[in-house]
Formats: structure tokens, sequence, C-alpha cells
């Protein structure tokens, strides 16, 4: 999988993969992180990315030449599944949509900033919009590292054990359940029995019981089916 990201900040997405899953997720081959620096695509002697908006108002506006001229760029070398933008009125993400998601070839992540883009890049070539949740950051770039790190870890081979992402919280719209290790007994803090015995279908039993009420106790939304799995 191929995920190519286009910001006005490309040092901002330096860190987050190079490290832990997603740095062995490009070594192993199965996901390739790109990241774009728009600067280069600006206008002018100065590499113009922004502009005051028609109308008046605060705040700048990301301009759509540079934007249009990268992202066909792309487009001319290869088919991309979804253009996605990241902002914050775009569907908010959840665990259903990381899945479908894993499931594509190629994916560009278009990273906002200032008072967003200009509309038209919205009209003419965005996909799809992702907001990771009900507030607003400085720019998409965190938000692009959380869809990212989101997605690259279902793709298949990224970890160790696959099964491990199955089991996850928001799988099956239910919370993942207490997990514990040793020691068996710390300060009298006990495991519950039921891990230690060795059963595991009297086990599988106990954790979709314990995700459930955990579920009903933090998420009861969930359970009530409100959240959109399109």
């Amino acid at each position: 999988m191929r995920i190519d990201i286009v910001t006005l900040l490309p040092e901002l997405l330096e860190s987050p993969f190079r490290h832990s899953i997603m740095k062995r997720a490009q070594e192993k081959g199965r996901l390739e992180v790109v990241v774009h620096d728009l600067r280069p695509f600006g206008l002018g002697k100065h590499n113009q990315l922004d502009d005051y908006a028609f109308g008046g108002g605060a705040g700048m506006v990301m301009m759509i030449e540079p934007i249009a001229n990268c992202l066909e760029a792309l487009k001319a070398e290869r088919d991309y599944d979804e253009i996605i933008y990241l902002s914050p009125d775009g569907q908010v993400f959840h665990q259903a949509m990381a899945n479908r998601l894993s499931l594509h070839q190629n994916l560009i992540l278009l990273c906002g900033h200032y008072k967003g883009v200009d509309e038209r890049v919205r009209e003419q070539f965005i996909t799809m919009e992702i907001s990771i949740g009900d507030y607003v950051l400085s720019g998409g770039e965190l938000a692009a590292a959380v869809v990212v790190d989101a997605i690259g870890r279902l793709i298949p081979g990224v970890l160790n054990d696959e099964s491990s992402a199955l089991l996850d919280s928001f799988q099956d719209n239910l919370l993942a359940p207490p997990v514990y290790t040793r020691p068996a007994d710390f300060r009298g803090w006990k495991v519950p029995e039921v891990l230690l015995s060795g059963n595991f279908p009297q086990i599988e039993e106990w954790r979709l019981e314990q995700s459930i009420v955990r579920t009903r106790q933090r998420r009861p939304d969930l359970l009530d089916g409100e959240q959109d799995v399109d």
C-alpha cells in the first residue's frame, strides 16, 4: 500500500513514520509513505501558497493552483483509490473506516492549514473528507499521522500477530476487554481466575462479556448503533 501526504510542513511528519510499527511496516515493504512538500508548487519567486479570502474575513486560504498542480502530478504517476482531505468538518474517523481504507492500494492525504483550502479543491479533487474529532488543530499533519497509523497496522503482514488487530477496541463496535500480565498477584491485586484456568472457550466467553460491560459503561452509543460504519 502507498500513501502520499501533501503538506505545507513536511517536517511535522518526520517522526511518526520512523519508529515502531510504522517503521517496520515500511521496512517489510507492506507500506510506503511518501511526504510531499507543497512549497515547490507555490507561485512566483516566493512560492506563494496562500492568499486572502474573497469577500474579506480573518485568516488566509490555501490557493487552488499549487494544490491542483501537485495533485495532478501525483495522479499522472498512478491511480488513486481516494484523495482525502483532513478537515474538521469531514466524516469522523472510526475503526470501520480504517478497515475499509486498509484494503486500498493508493491513497492521497491532503493536509489543510490556515482557514482551509479553496473550496474548488474540495469540489474538483477530493473524494473523501476525514476528521479525527470534533476539535480544531493547527493543521492536518497530526490527523494524517493518526489516519496512516490506524490504516497501516491493519495491512496483512505488518503486525507479528495479525489476529491482534481483530481484537482491538471498536472492532465489532465493542471496546476491548481488560488485559493482564505477570505477576498474577501483585500486592493482593489478583488477575481474574478464569484467565489462569487454561479453559480457552471460557476465557473467550469472559472476554466478550467484559467487552460488552465496558462498552455499555463507557461508550453506550456504540451498542446503540449510533456509529456510522459507511
